[in-house]
């Protein structure tokens, strides 16, 4: 009766049942997976955030496809401070970032097209490709290399159903920006392949290491179309106003077709709301007084991952929410998650959530709070370090 579009079983992963069972038991918990920037203590200005949406003119319905002419110059002059100058007729704008990765793929891909995302990377990819009946494909990210691009393995995936190059940037959960050199390297296989790119800039705002200006997709040239996106959930810490977009860059003349197929796209649906749109240039200005809570939370927590030492450490980040930290792969991932759960009450995730192939890896929240840090990281990497020394027959073995 259903759709193969949705998977062929919802049952719960052993960790969120694990972790529900301990819930019901009201046993204390240490979450250290937490991304709502909402639910994290991070300071707002909650009167100009909720005074931005008393516009009346939200009173009338008048549906823009592209979405409010101000809203996006409010949207080009944010992408402005960062560096970027772009044109408010080249955006669109859409409820969400995965909205705008389900326009897109419209867009891009027929059913039955490929998409190659990078390795590691978010876990909804997937589920996105599934929902539009493409495959994504992946290509392996190389930690040794800052996360730099596996080209030789990157081309090996190419078939000829192959439509769209995807790139995170910052890479979430790695926490790296794309090379210039790959980017370049990217930009040329895409043009010569005639395939597009897909730039997921979310998380560039938060930049945690000074040395060196990331590049973005919309400030270098290309030869093939771009589609860069992004959104108030992650630029604002936002992510109950439901808002994102997409940038259209590339050649003029296929930029400009590739835009008024969006726009028709975007006809169909229609869906941002008018109070968000009357609302979001008043939050896109207090997006830098946000972003610096936001900043100043991860770089304390960071500091504290990052003062690890032994066989438990902290990688290397250069902006996002979260760090990974590498330690003993003398279990796999989802034993040492649930047994840190069952026995010290710690919350983390597994490296293979974001498709990390490699075991030794647990991703880690950079918002939640300092002290709850402070306390959580000694026992974590000492419970990691001693986690040769388990027995193999208990109740968590795989």
């Amino acid at each position: 009766m259903f759709s193969q579009r949705t998977p062929a079983s919802l049952a719960a992963n052993r960790l969120t049942v694990a972790l529900a069972d301990r819930r019901k038991l009201g046993l204390p918990l240490i979450d250290l997976t937490v991304t709502n920037p909402t639910h994290c203590g991070i300071e707002y200005p909650n009167d100009e955030i909720l005074s931005a949406l008393a516009d009346r003119r939200s009173l009338t319905y008048e549906p823009e496809p592209c979405g409010r002419r101000e809203v996006r110059e409010a949207i080009a002059a944010h992408h402005a401070r960062q560096g970027a100058v772009l044109n408010p007729d080249r955006l669109l704008l859409t409820a969400s970032t995965s909205e705008a990765y389900s326009w897109v793929f419209k867009l891009l891909c027929s059913p039955g097209d490929e998409v190659l995302a990078p390795r590691p990377s978010y876990p909804l990819f997937d589920a996105l490709g599934a929902l539009e009946s493409i495959e994504v494909r992946t290509y392996p990210l190389l930690p040794a290399l800052d996360w730099a691009i596996d080209r030789e393995a990157l081309e090996a995936q190419l078939t000829p159903r192959t439509r769209v190059l995807l790139v995170v940037n910052p890479n979430h959960p790695a926490g790296a920006y794309v090379h210039l050199e790959d980017w370049i390297y990217l930009t040329e296989l895409a043009a010569r392949r005639r395939l597009a790119i897909i730039s997921d800039e979310v998380f560039f705002d938060y930049r945690l290491q000074e040395p060196g200006a990331p590049c973005s997709a919309l400030s270098l040239e290309s030869g093939t179309l771009v589609l860069t996106l992004s959104g108030l959930s992650k630029i604002a810490a936002l992510p109950q106003m439901k808002l994102g977009w997409i940038h259209v860059g590339g050649p003029s003349e296929l930029a400009k077709e590739a835009r008024a197929r969006l726009e028709w796209i975007a006809d169909a649906f229609l869906p941002v709301s008018a109070p968000v749109q009357f609302a979001a240039p008043v939050w896109l200005r207090l997006a830098p007084e946000i972003q610096e809570s936001v900043l100043a939370r991860c770089r304390a927590g960071l500091t504290v991952w990052g003062a690890l030492r032994g066989p438990v450490a902290a990688r290397p980040v250069g902006g996002g929410w979260t760090v990974l930290l590498e330690g003993p792969a003398t279990i796999s991932g989802e034993e040492l998650v649930l047994r840190l759960l069952d026995r010290e009450g710690i919350l983390a995730q597994p490296g293979y959530f974001y498709d990390l192939n490699q075991e030794g890896f647990l991703a880690i929240s950079l918002l939640v709070e300092v002290e709850t840090v402070r306390s959580a990281a000694p026992v974590l990497a000492e419970f990691w370090n001693q986690s040769s020394d388990f027995p193999s027959n208990n109740r968590w073995s795989v």
